[in-house]
């Protein structure tokens, strides 16, 4: 309920017009609730400004551009030339659409928007501050907390937007700086590495591992990281980023590698610091309610994204990992329906992970050796994309999709992709396993051909010990 300008209250409050938090409002106002959403910046959150979307615009102008420049083996030649302020005003523009669509469904549904930061009084009072300093009080009967998450800094490297740079300010450069050095072999730096070493940056990558992207199969790794080699992206594995001194405008970066005594320097116009995400859980006055945190700073929650506060849900990045957008529209509308009375709850069998590298990783469900560390007899099929007619018309022939499958039952546990468009493949991939899927059910549908997607139904063939192409 709104008074002239002075909130009163409402039956949802959502803190945080991310998507988790759009999505979770939209929702709970489809359902009858009467919502206000609270955020302190511009609707669409990190996803929309400073991650998904325009990281992926960035990717796909830098793509084309090193597409033209290498045609591979097609016989086409060409060059091109490119204005990074142009690109960035093209993505701000996509931004903006995205934005503005945001705000039409809010109106739409009839979610209240306010402007403002929200600190928490109570387990049900909450005092908005508005850009202008004046502030408001409002009682509701349930909060949504979808405050996302932030850069976390690097010891010895603190953020000044200059030299030393998060992945928000990576995505608005001005210029592609000519020596990049980034600390950090996560989705985040392989992915910003990748684009600007196609836009014509000397990249060097810091890996405190002996590989990069931990969290996905040794093989597919391999495959980024090969291509990566192609770029002339040098990584120094197993190594930490020790020391940062400033020379006439320049970085030069001291790092030292595990088993070498001799450190190396490196020099650099932009220093990106990509070593993970810390939450927006701080200044929210969550001390004056119920909700409990876990030792990093993330709000615990139950399967329906219930806090330790009954009153309270938490979704999104400000909830812990997976940090991931569709994770977070999923999560809100849990949140949502619960809240509406519904029997709903965050119980997904999947949920894909994708890195928009080159070729793209991405996978969903068990690999190999989680599989056997549940317990599973492990069954697995492998089709490589040099058989596939689909890739060879494309000249797109790097990477392979790989199946795992409980050898004694045939349910589908994992399924693993590297390759161009791997992050349009796993959609499949995922509704298969979502839906328990056996071998023989992927390997009987029949895909079009010719065509990327043949070859999960090749992997599942190949599994069952009946591949036809391979």
């Amino acid at each position: 309920m709104v008074m002239g300008d002075i909130v009163t209250g409402c039956d949802v409050l959502v803190v945080g017009g991310g998507p988790g938090g759009y999505t979770a409002a939209i929702r709970a106002s489809q359902l009858g609730k009467d919502v206000i959403l609270a955020e302190r910046y511009d609707l669409g959150g990190t996803c929309v400004y400073r991650g998904c979307i325009p990281s992926k615009a960035l990717i796909h102008a830098a793509n084309i551009i090193y597409d033209i420049k290498n045609p591979g083996n097609i016989g086409i030649k060409g060059s091109v030339e490119f204005d990074l302020k142009k690109i960035q005003q093209w993505k701000f523009g996509v931004v903006k659409k995205l934005r503005d669509g945001i705000i039409s469904l809010c109106k739409k549904y009839g979610v209240q928007v306010v402007k403002g930061e929200v600190f928490f009084e109570s387990s049900e009072k909450a005092r908005i501050t508005s850009p202008d300093g004046t502030t408001s009080t409002l009682k509701f009967e349930n909060a949504i907390i979808a405050t996302g998450s932030r850069p976390r800094e690097y010891p010895g490297f603190t953020f000044d937007s200059k030299l030393v740079i998060n992945s928000n300010e990576a995505l608005g450069l001005p210029k592609v700086p000519d020596d990049m050095v980034i600390i950090g072999a996560g989705y985040i730096g392989i992915e910003l590495g990748t684009a600007y070493a196609k836009l014509g940056s000397r990249v060097k990558i810091i890996q405190r591992s002996p590989r990069i992207l931990t969290r996905f199969d040794p093989e597919l790794v391999a495959v980024v990281s090969q291509k990566m080699k192609t770029l002339g992206i040098e990584i120094y594995y197993n190594s930490r980023a020790e020391e940062l001194r400033r020379e006439s405008g320049k970085a030069v970066v001291t790092v030292s590698t595990q088993g070498m005594e001799k450190r190396a320097e490196l020099t650099a116009d932009k220093i990106l610091v990509a070593v993970g995400v810390e939450p927006n859980s701080d200044k929210l006055g969550l001390e004056n309610t119920k909700v409990e945190l876990d030792g990093s700073g993330f709000i615990k929650v139950d399967e329906k994204r219930r806090t330790t506060d009954p009153r309270i849900y938490a979704i999104g990045d400000v909830a812990g990992p997976p940090f991931l957008a569709h994770k977070a529209f999923r999560e809100g509308k849990v949140a949502a329906e619960v809240i509406a009375g519904l029997p709903s709850a965050f119980d997904n069998r999947a949920l894909p992970e994708v890195v928009f590298s080159d070729p793209e990783v991405a996978a969903v469900g068990m690999d190999e050796e989680s599989a056997r560390k549940s317990g599973f007899e492990v069954i697995t099929g492998k089709f490589p994309f040099r058989a596939s007619g689909g890739a060879l018309t494309t000249d797109r022939t790097d990477g392979f999709v790989k199946v795992v499958a409980n050898k004694k039952s045939g349910e589908i546990l994992g399924i693993h992709i590297v390759s161009t468009d791997a992050c349009t493949l796993i959609g499949e991939a995922s509704h298969s396993i979502e839906m328990a899927a056996l071998l023989e059910d992927l390997a009987g549908t029949i895909h079009p051909h010719p065509t990327l997607s043949e070859a999960l139904a090749e992997a599942a063939e190949a599994a069952l010990g009946k591949a036809i192409h391979i």
